[in-house]
């Protein structure tokens, strides 16, 4: 047994003695994805943890996916490995910008993608995913106006889409704003008989020259349900790991420069380890806090139901 079959073997042993549920983003480690529970996207995670009445989530990904695992789940213990594997675009949009924005604009509904601080969730009046972003953008009355917060290109390509203008704050997430189009047009000459499939964080640019734009979850179906046996694929490379598992017979084609986030890849086997021994750091938010950043969440669940 090798090393990280030996850590692997250790965690998953202390996880069932401490009663813990293991969730991965898609974008981690292989070797962190195999050792957990569940894999998936961010609220996908959560709403898995609720779902299992978990006394103990372990969550692989950003701070702010483990935020929202605690607020849909506040009498569990939340455990985040590695307390700065943070979301750039997240802190993009911080409680204070956003509050004082709220206050200049009483007439604007705030969508926040989930990708969002709790602090921010809790500002504004319904959340999305990727997946659903086009769906509550279209429930939302024709004559309110809207701000979407904190990704201006997902915000960009609901607008497309849609065709429903909206007020857009500056944030990107910097792995996928940094995908571009020559990097798409590159990959589509040396694979010309693959689809390209990117996510909705691209720039507009590049999702206009994807034959799909979807979220990790829908990038995954794509890639086992398409026809095409070559893929080029659009978005962090940690989802190859999953895709090849799911769609052995599918051909890959990463971007290059390959897109990585250094923050999903920060979390190790020897983090979880550490953090199930030690059951720390666990993630704390005021309840209040909680309450306000949960409204907006169950909003979104209902709307999209």
């Amino acid at each position: 047994m090798n090393s990280a079959e030996s850590l692997s073997a250790r965690i998953r042993e202390l996880a069932r003695e401490r009663g813990a549920t293991i969730l991965a983003h898609n974008y981690t480690h292989a070797e962190v994805q195999d050792v957990a529970d569940f894999v998936g996207d961010s609220l996908q995670l959560s709403v898995e943890a609720k779902r299992a009445n978990a006394g103990v989530i372990v969550f692989c990904g950003v701070r702010f996916m483990a935020e929202t695992a605690k607020i849909l789940s506040p009498g569990s213990v939340v455990l985040h490995p590695v307390v700065h594997a943070g979301c750039p675009m997240a802190d993009m949009a911080p409680e204070d910008a956003v509050a004082r924005w709220k206050a200049a604009h009483p007439d604007h509904a705030l969508v926040a993608y989930v990708n969002s601080t709790a602090a921010c969730k809790a500002q504004v009046d319904v959340c999305c995913t990727s997946a659903n972003a086009e769906k509550i953008v279209k429930a939302i009355p024709a004559d309110k106006p809207i701000m979407f917060l904190p990704d201006r290109n997902l915000g960009a390509n609901v607008m497309a889409a849609t065709g429903r203008k909206m007020d857009l704050w500056p944030g990107f997430c910097p792995t996928h704003n940094r995908i571009e189009p020559e990097m798409a047009a590159a990959a589509r000459a040396a694979h010309p008989d693959a689809k390209f499939v990117c996510h909705p964080e691209c720039l507009p640019a590049v999702v206009a020259m994807a034959d799909a734009a979807l979220s990790t979850g829908g990038m995954l179906r794509y890639v086992r349900e398409t026809d095409a046996r070559e893929i080029i694929v659009g978005t962090e490379t940690g989802i190859l790991h999953r895709m090849r598992k799911e769609a052995p017979d599918k051909i890959l084609h990463p971007l290059q420069p390959l897109p990585t986030c250094p923050n999903m890849k920060k979390i190790s086997l020897e983090d979880i380890l550490r953090a199930l021994e030690t059951m720390a750091p666990a993630v704390e938010l005021p309840e209040d806090l909680m309450d306000r950043a949960r409204a907006p969440i169950e909003r979104m669940l209902e709307m999209s139901a």
